[in-house]
């Protein structure tokens, strides 16, 4: 008859440490998580020209509890011959409209890539980890044009009814708001305690 080497606590113990494992693995899983809209890759859109200092964003919810932001997604058309840089800036909701003061001290730089496909959108993915962003509450996540682009504009992936885009059109413009119609803006979230 065959004997097994392994008692049967040996056995149990195995399956208790193998079930702590489990459990802290769904519980790190668990303090991320995405706010904003949802990502889209389709056609439809909202289009905005590239001039140095113009916004384009939208408002999220952060929760009650402060959160470090991780990364930010979004879909767009580069309707230019070149690369757009940007910058991400984030501001805290005051009233109908963000606040002025940038929650981000480091400037935050992405591009969205050089227009090379007509039918579909690109994604554009930014690491915010590195730059230790932390908020709570109600935020507008936006990018900022650093150069103006003569003839060239950005056509964003986009929702109905999901809060709508806020946008400023150059550095001394007044934020403005797109009711109906939200850009795709999404941002990957860790909880923090």
């Amino acid at each position: 008859m065959f004997k097994s080497i392994f008692s049967r606590n040996s056995v149990k113990l195995f399956a208790l440490c193998f079930l702590c494992f489990v459990a802290v693995s769904v519980s790190a899983q668990d303090k991320t998580k995405t706010i904003g809209n949802k990502p889209r890759s389709g056609s439809s859109n909202n289009t905005f020209d590239a001039v140095k200092g113009a916004q384009v964003g939208i408002e999220m919810n952060a929760g009650k509890q402060q959160v470090q932001l991780l990364k930010l997604n979004f879909h767009t058309q580069n309707r230019s011959s070149d690369s757009i840089p940007f910058k991400v800036n984030v501001y805290q909701m005051a009233g109908k409209f963000p606040n002025e003061a940038n929650l981000v001290k480091d400037e935050i730089k992405g591009y969205i890539k050089k227009y090379d496909d007509v039918e579909n959108h690109q994604l554009t993915t930014v690491d915010l980890s590195p730059y230790n962003v932390k908020v709570a509450g109600d935020i507008v996540v936006s990018i900022e044009f650093l150069t103006t682009k003569t003839n060239s504009n950005v056509g964003f992936a986009c929702g109905l009814f999901n809060g709508g885009t806020f946008h400023k059109d150059g550095e001394t413009q007044f934020w403005r708001k797109i009711p109906i119609v939200g850009v795709d803006f999404n941002v990957l979230v860790k909880k923090l305690k």
